[in-house]
């Protein structure tokens, strides 16, 4: 049986049946923005978002298992601390970024998971990335991925609904992957003046209800 797929105010969820990484300077960011659909401006912010709260975390104790990961100003939040005032903690300094648009904080209480834990984490991350390039539904740079113990979060710009669902689904079928939460979001439609008219026919007129409708797909059960 294929795995439930679950669309809410743009967080998809698949349940199934069955560190503080390397930052990423801003030179990084504009060589992958340019194969990426975002913009250069957008790449920048995020590398520089990333990176800050990234030391801002390292430069206190008790952070070493969380994890940051930053696309479209949406910082994402995994991993694991000690207490609960350490979890609202990391959520300030997430907020503490003047870029920072929106914070999803995953991160857990739990005691240290060990290298072992995260090192399943990072193969799973691996697996799933292969499981996105190889895909022809999918563009897979498009996609941040970030997992924890076996949970694994998607985050970027679909180019439509179908491709934010193949590339959940992609995801949802790796091995040892315990369910995909994304935070995908579809990107904006075309502008009406630039969207090409149907061959032999004028191009229609759409009020801005209309030209909107797109974005509620994200809505309701699948």
């Amino acid at each position: 049986m294929s795995p439930r797929l679950v669309l809410a105010a743009g967080l998809l969820v698949l349940p199934l049946t069955g560190c503080v990484a390397a930052a990423a300077g801003a030179a990084g960011a504009v060589g992958v923005a340019a194969a990426q659909d975002r913009t250069v401006g957008q790449a920048v912010d995020d590398a520089t978002m990333s990176n800050e709260i990234k030391a801002k975390l390292l430069s206190e104790n008790g952070f070493g298992e969380v994890d940051v990961e930053v696309a479209n100003g949406l910082v994402l939040l995994s991993g694991r601390v000690s207490s609960p005032e350490m979890r609202v903690r990391a959520e300030d300094i997430a907020w503490s970024s003047k870029l920072t648009r929106d914070v999803a904080n995953e991160i857990h209480i739990e005691r240290p998971g060990g290298f072992f834990a995260n090192v399943n984490d990072e193969v799973i991350t691996a697996r799933v990335r292969a499981a996105l390039l190889t895909s022809a539904t999918v563009k897979s740079l498009n996609f941040n991925i970030e997992t924890y113990d076996g949970v694994v979060y998607l985050m970027g710009v679909a180019r439509t609904q179908e491709e934010l669902v193949a590339a959940a689904e992609k995801a949802a079928n790796v091995g040892g992957v315990q369910q995909v939460v994304s935070y995908v979001r579809v990107r904006d439609p075309a502008p009406i003046d630039q969207r090409a008219p149907s061959q032999g026919s004028p191009s229609p007129a759409y009020s801005g209800a209309e030209a909107g409708a797109d974005q509620d797909l994200l809505g309701g059960n699948y």
